[in-house]
């Protein structure tokens, strides 16, 4: 008996919700609820709320991360703060950091965006969905545009956050119970990284770094207070705060404990930065993948790094396990993330072979050999530093490319086909991916003699050089566009 009226407040609530889903159908022809959609929570979940002191119909928000490729369901308590419920790792995500600007390039939004039953969709081309909302009022006042940006299942993205099918239905049930329950929406807080003083100094001279510090003060405010800040707009800016922020005020009332938060941040980057953490800019070929869906990675993807066991807030056996169904461009996930170090401009700067100096015996050219010509380097970063409440990538590899000159096309000529080397071009195009041009080599005749006066080249002028003497070349090497949206709602 117990069943069957958990049964029938499932289909009645449900039934009241699809009158509100009318507006994101997509065009599947099925009304009303479907089973997947009023499928109960885990019965696991369910008694991980317990022993957090929850409640199925508690308020919740969602928090994502596109680097860390994971997805975070906090639900709130009787006292207004709350409390992380359970992590989910993002099987896939594309295009790069960074916001969506238009439609058509492939980008996942981020930003804070107020999630609404309306927007929440039972007959989901990709199992179970909830659109992002995307243009918000911050969007539109930068004249951003896109449509039908989604969470939801089926490992495929082009702009969405790509779930699996087990996981969107988890998340989706857990947001129809607090509705159910009486939230009338809910924040989606979408992020490049985590808000780290470490992140904030190694993507310190990006492009989308003055985005980026506007988006960390909301993660500040809901860091420190555990409270959904209040989003207001300004111009082309987010404000966050209380009542103030709501209402619109360009300058709401900072709580101190928000403000010692952001001093302590900003006074950790600063030494990070004096200690000569590099600034570097991570470029996809489109996107990532959280390594726990790649099962021939799990025993190394989450190895201990300098001895430190790294603990996962997510079994990675179990969601190596799920079906991923079709995996959008599953060739841009294999040569992963690359690390490009930057300028102040956020220009691409040259990197000297970091090598030791040769002894005078060996610098003795042999009878016979001809000199080393020196080239342009690629090399793998060391790891990074393990961050507690993030799950540990596989390690992007770090690319030295020469520097632009003061190109404001450097990204285009610079990185256009890095992980095109040896393979063809992949059936659809790629966004922002990246090249390195091995450094031409001296047009010297054969068999002529260089004079003896001549005076040594310097190493990075010669880089210069050879580098802008690839015209043709990077006339070829134009960033390609990424594909559209797709234009039924999934």
């Amino acid at each position: 008996m117990t069943a069957r009226l958990a049964t029938a407040r499932l289909l009645a609530a449900a039934s009241l919700l699809a009158l509100a889903l009318a507006g994101c159908q997509d065009g599947s022809g099925i009304s009303g609820p479907t089973a997947r959609s009023i499928a109960p929570i885990a019965p696991q979940t369910l008694a991980l709320m317990q022993t957090k002191g929850m409640q199925q119909s508690d308020p919740i928000l969602i928090r994502a991360y596109k680097k860390e490729a994971e997805m975070e369901v906090w639900k709130r308590g009787s006292d207004g703060r709350y409390a992380l419920l359970k992590t989910y790792p993002i099987c896939r995500w594309s295009g790069q950091l960074g916001p969506k600007v238009r439609e058509g390039d492939r980008q996942a939004p981020e930003g804070f965006y107020t999630i609404t039953p309306g927007l929440m969709n039972p007959n989901s081309s990709y199992y179970l969905s909830f659109d992002t909302g995307f243009p918000n009022a911050v969007d539109r006042a930068n004249g951003r545009t896109g449509k039908y940006l989604m969470v939801h299942g089926t490992c495929s993205s082009a702009g969405c956050f790509a779930m699996t099918d087990a996981t969107i239905a988890e998340i989706y049930a857990v947001a129809r119970e607090a509705f159910i329950g009486g939230q009338r929406s809910f924040q989606f807080q979408s992020y490049p990284f985590r808000m780290t003083a470490q992140n904030m100094a190694k993507f310190r001279n990006d492009p989308n770094m003055p985005f980026w510090q506007n988006l960390k003060e909301g993660s500040d405010y809901f860091e420190a207070l555990r409270e959904e800040p209040k989003v207001g707009q300004c111009g082309t800016k987010y404000v966050f705060g209380g009542s103030d922020a709501a209402a619109g005020s360009c300058k709401p009332k900072v709580d101190p404990v928000v403000a010692e938060k952001r001093e302590r941040d900003e006074r950790e980057v600063a030494e990070l930065v004096a200690k000569g953490t590099p600034a570097v800019r991570v470029v996809y070929q489109d996107g990532g993948q959280n390594p726990v869906f790649r099962p021939q990675n799990n025993a190394s993807a989450f190895a201990s790094l300098g001895g430190t066991e790294t603990v996962l807030p997510y079994d990675a056996k179990e969601f190596g396990r799920h079906n991923l169904g079709d995996v959008s461009r599953p060739e841009t996930l294999a040569a992963g993330p690359q690390e490009i170090e930057i300028g102040p401009k956020g220009q691409p700067t040259m990197m000297a072979a970091a090598e030791p100096a040769p002894s005078k015996a060996a610098a003795k050219p042999v009878r016979g050999q001809k000199p080393a010509v020196a080239t342009l380097m690629a090399n793998r970063a060391e790891p990074d530093r393990v961050e507690t409440t993030a799950s540990v990538s596989e390690k992007p590899a770090r690319i030295a490319v020469a520097d632009a000159d003061g190109d404001p096309a450097s990204y285009q000529k610079l990185l256009g086909s890095l992980f095109d080397k040896e393979k063809p071009a992949p059936a659809t195009p790629a966004v922002d991916a990246a090249v390195v041009p091995d450094a031409a080599k001296p047009a010297q005749a054969a068999g002529a003699v260089a004079p003896k006066a001549a005076a040594k080249p310097h190493p990075v002028k010669t880089a210069k050089v050879e580098a802008k003497a690839e015209t043709k070349a990077d006339a070829k090497l134009a960033l390609r566009k990424g594909e559209p949206e797709a234009k039924a709602k999934p």
